[in-house]
């Protein structure tokens, strides 16, 4: 067996579901999950029909690639999301379709990361666990970089000591940032350009929560609109990861693509041919009819934009927790340990959330996670009002 597989952590949920353990929530009140970060909200009904309608297509083998029509619409609409320059992005060679954005991160650092070389992965912390799995297995260290308050919740990139930016061979972005919802600015993404270049590292940009934002004219900057700014047209060293799950609620759907430097993908595909996995033919009619159309997307966010504002009006007098911008998660500080906080609230008002310590790890100056939790608003209005409702006076009780 692979001896790293026994670096590997456990996995959040894993870690929730014991510490529920042996707890009988009150019966009378329904349970509430908030702890996953699974969109509730209907998938598009035209997406679900192309399926339906191209259903023989199961009959004929997936180009790795993908067809040209998906790419085409992907380059598109990166075009027009993220203002590229004239030339845009080339379909052919800057973009290609994934299944999903957390088996793309995974096969990414497998196929870019050289272990011979004592390479050190950098991770915002908290962070996707996807992160520090695939960097333990491609066998790189991690070095974690502490979103906290007092950053306003982005890595300081800045702090980061050059012998550990000498070793490095892949940074991971996130933003908008899973769990704290906060947006990576366009000087921060040219900060890390420009590291990139000096210590000749892979930027891979997880963007995966781009489209959920709360102000309509506001839209999260990504990376290569930061390389579109400064004439990098052809994203050297640079990567995003985009998906379907949340922009278009269709996390079953497992479609997403990776996008930017042309000679990185390359290598990424020959990786991925070996890999073995094609996005099917229906599944990449279904994506591009997705990435062709913005009214259900627009739609979405109006929909987040309610249970944010009614949210946290309940939860701003009782919790401290940073202004969201965009993603669907609050991230409020807890008046008691996070753990004894999501184990007391489950008990007492059948309400899960995640420990926020679940989601980060140990540094020199402790878990940024510690005394946090992540709250995913992403059921219904309705439902995520009266966990909001529950969650306060199960608050003001502890008080």
């Amino acid at each position: 067996m692979n001896p790293n597989l026994d670096l590997l952590h456990r996995y959040p949920f894993e870690r929730l579901n014991e510490l529920k353990a042996g707890i009988t929530p009150p019966a009378h009140l329904k349970p509430i999950a908030l702890s996953i970060g699974e969109p509730k909200h209907l998938s598009p009904a035209f997406v679900k029909q192309a399926l339906v309608d191209n259903i023989d297509q199961v009959a004929v083998y997936p180009a790795t690639k993908g067809g040209q029509p998906l790419r085409e619409t992907i380059a598109e609409w990166l075009q027009q999301r993220f203002n590229l320059n004239a030339q845009g992005i080339d379909a052919d060679h800057q973009v290609l379709p994934v299944n999903g954005t957390r088996e793309a991160l995974f096969a990414f650092t497998q196929a870019v990361i050289d272990p011979q070389r004592r390479p050190i992965v950098v991770s915002p912390n908290p962070f996707y666990q996807i992160y520090e799995g695939a960097a333990l297995l491609a066998g790189a260290e991690l070095h974690y970089l502490d979103c906290t308050a007092e950053n306003n919740f982005i890595a300081d990139l800045s702090a980061v000591p050059e012998q550990v930016w000498q070793r490095c061979q892949l940074l991971h972005l996130c933003s908008p940032g899973n769990p704290t919802g906060a947006v990576i600015s366009i000087e921060q993404f040219q900060q890390a350009i420009a590291l990139a270049d000096k210590y000749d590292f892979i930027i891979a940009s997880d963007e995966c929560y781009s489209e959920v934002y709360l102000q309509e004219d506001s839209p999260p900057p990504g990376l290569l609109q930061a390389c579109a700014e400064i004439g990098r047209d052809d994203f050297s060293r640079c990567v995003v990861f985009h998906s379907l799950s949340k922009r278009s609620n269709l996390p079953g759907l497992r479609s997403g693509f990776v996008a930017g430097d042309s000679q990185v993908l390359k290598a990424f595909l020959r990786y991925r041919t070996y890999h073995g996995c094609a996005m099917s033919t229906p599944v990449q009619i279904a994506s591009t009819a997705a990435w062709a159309d913005e009214t259900h997307v627009i739609d979405n966010r109006s929909q987040y934009r309610e249970k944010f504002a009614a949210v946290t009006e309940i939860l701003r007098p009782v919790l401290d927790f940073p202004e969201p911008q965009a993603s669907f998660y609050l991230w409020p500080k807890t008046p008691i340990a996070d753990t004894d906080f999501a184990k007391q609230l489950f008990a007492e008002q059948n309400v899960t959330l995640l420990p926020g310590q679940y989601l980060s790890r140990d540094t020199a100056s402790g878990n940024p996670g510690e005394n946090r939790v992540r709250l995913a608003l992403v059921a219904e209005t309705e439902e995520c009002i009266e966990a909001a409702l529950r969650i306060k006076q199960f608050v003001q009780g502890l008080s």
